[in-house]
């Protein structure tokens, strides 16, 4: 089967265990889970069987040990994560609001994670990868922008294909050079996987009829719509459809999307039926709002099949 590589964070999650605003007096709080949008990406991709790889930067701790034996565990090559000797491992202080949204107080850029390894490992992984993924998440400098554009077109130059979650918000486009190096990544695109109002960010179109013309203009094959609680829309050459998402009792929603991607583009690399591919995908998204910490509820492919025929959707 083909190869997932992705680069990006690594890094933990400590999140409060009441809703309320922010973090500007002592309370009880349940962590460190394993996290990073990148992580959690490739950690499903893993759990559906599918090899891959991450590569990242971890600090000398016990939350860069937890992570890299975790992702291990479940089938992930660690061996592009390398260890930084001099920054501690990444992490996200999460609480949720009474409205579901969510205040956060990061250490990313700062940590371990700020930047991407040099090292033959790296070179190795890429070159052994045929699919690489783009997690805007992770495009938090010049040096990991410029390293994910340059890994995109070497993957493509020799045959293999890309997929790009934006996951980023309006605002950061007005970095210096950033709308730029999304269009670069955007042309190299063969899985767009947009959320929400995304579907309009890096097009002259405003409305999501007239940005998947642009997008499929410009040589995207597949566009994947995630809306969330609602479901899917997705469109290609053929067309438009739509798959509903599955209702169940949410308990956290961080992660889901990146379950979502993960396992979609593992199955679309395998060439499942589409409408199977979305249905088992959103089932993925599913589960993983089902547990407690955001990379907890990535499941196994038999899982995932196995909730989809419980919920009388048989795949």
């Amino acid at each position: 089967m083909k190869k997932i590589v992705v680069a990006g964070e690594i890094l933990v999650e400590i999140m409060a265990d009441t809703a309320g605003n922010g973090f500007r007096a002592p309370l009880a709080l349940t962590g460190p889970y394993p996290s990073g949008a990148p992580a959690i990406f490739i950690d499903q991709v893993a759990r559906m069987g599918q090899p891959c790889g991450i590569i990242s930067m971890v600090g000398n701790d016990d939350f860069g040990r937890m992570n890299t034996e975790r992702l291990a565990a479940d089938g992930v090559d660690i061996s592009a994560i390398c260890i930084d000797h001099e920054r501690p491992t990444g992490s996200a202080f999460v609480r949720y609001r009474a409205d579901g949204s969510r205040d956060f107080v990061f250490n990313i850029r700062h940590s371990a994670c700020g930047t991407l390894p040099k090292s033959d490992t790296v070179d190795a992984l890429l070159a052994s990868a045929h699919h690489l993924h783009v997690m805007g998440s992770s495009l938090s400098s010049p040096e990991i922008i410029a390293f994910n554009i340059d890994a995109a077109r070497a993957i493509c130059a020799k045959g293999g294909t890309v997929s790009f979650d934006p996951n980023l918000r309006k605002e950061i486009l007005d970095a210096p050079g950033m709308g730029e190096a999304m269009q670069a990544i955007l042309s190299a695109t063969d899985i767009f996987l947009p959320s929400g109002d995304e579907i309009t960010l890096l097009t002259k179109a405003k409305d999501e009829a007239g940005a998947v013309a642009e997008l499929l203009a410009r040589g995207i094959r597949a566009i994947v719509h995630k809306q969330g609680s609602t479901g899917v829309a997705y469109h290609d050459a053929a067309g438009r459809r739509f798959v509903p998402a599955f209702k169940v009792q949410e308990v956290d929603p961080t992660g889901a999307g990146d379950c979502f991607g993960g396992a979609f583009t593992a199955l679309w690399l395998r060439g499942e039926d589409i409408d199977r591919a979305l249905t088992l995908a959103a089932a993925a998204g599913a589960l993983a709002v089902t547990e407690r910490g955001p990379m907890e509820g990535a499941a196994t492919l038999d899982n995932i099949r196995a909730f989809a025929a419980s919920q009388g959707r048989f795949v």
